[in-house]
């Protein structure tokens, strides 16, 4: 099984690239992030065409997220728990029985939390607060799971291509790094770097300054896994390339393959 996350940044936008990435990956389950459009404009039928089934947590303009998945879900869950005023669509969440097993999959646009000493640094903190607890609870039922999606986190110096430009942003500081931690340590493990301990592996250049041409990258999309989908990973990888492609995304698909 193929699990992948990328933060698309405009659905609409990327449409042809979506497509063209779906038919040569074909992931069995792809989370999607910066959608940028509400459930009733998402551009569902290209996709189902494709052989997907699509479930959406939008938002006009701005956040969203979305579950494409070659079998539907059993139940979804839109939001994430623990703040009912919270109207920010930021988390989706899929639960599919294979084979007898239950397969969890959320899809994460963790806020950016920028600029620093501002509410919405506050809100960056709380709203990881409020999804460490949420993963605990899941922990909890030994299921296969996945916490996929564009954190807005860079974990560590390595993850970064220049961390001195980043020492006053939001992604990198000491509290939201460690708040990573603490999710982490729950019993989850970044998928990527189960399986390599690499330097330069980014999966997000900016627009601006020749980023992309420069390599001057982070790593923030992470696919975090229990311990159950720890022990059926086969590989892990950045599909680096597509950040190439015309009117590509900023962010790049990170995806996980799964045995048996």
């Amino acid at each position: 099984m193929l699990i992948a996350t990328w933060n698309i940044n405009g659905v609409k936008a990327r449409l042809d690239a979506l497509l063209a990435w779906l038919e040569a990956a074909s992931p069995d389950i792809a989370c999607l992030q910066e959608i940028k459009s509400v459930d009733e404009t998402f551009p569902r039928a290209a996709i189902e065409a494709l052989g997907y089934h699509v479930e959406t947590h939008g938002q006009k303009g701005f956040n969203g997220v979305a579950l494409l998945s070659k079998t539907k879900p059993a139940s979804v869950l839109r939001g994430l728990p623990g703040d009912e005023a919270d109207e920010q669509s930021r988390y989706i969440e899929g639960l599919w029985i294979l084979g007898g097993r239950r397969l969890r999959v959320a899809s994460i646009y963790l806020p950016n939390g920028n600029p620093l000493g501002t509410e919405k640094f506050a809100y960056k903190l709380a709203w990881m607060d409020r999804l460490i607890a949420h993963a605990k609870s899941l922990m909890d039922g030994e299921e296969d799971l996945v916490l996929a999606g564009d954190y807005n986190v860079i974990p560590m110096p390595i993850d970064v291509a220049n961390p001195q430009a980043w020492l006053g942003d939001a992604l990198f500081q000491p509290e939201s790094r460690a708040a990573l931690r603490r999710l982490v340590n729950l019993g989850l493990a970044d998928a990527v770097r189960l399986t390599t301990d690499e330097a330069k592996i980014y999966t997000f250049w900016d627009y601006q300054a020749g980023a992309w041409q420069k390599n001057n990258g982070i790593r923030i999309d992470h696919l975090l896994v229990s311990p159950e989908v720890q022990d059926r990973l086969v590989s892990a990888g950045i599909d680096k390339h597509v950040r190439g492609w015309e009117k590509p995304s900023d962010h790049v698909p990170v995806m996980i393959q799964l045995g048996a």
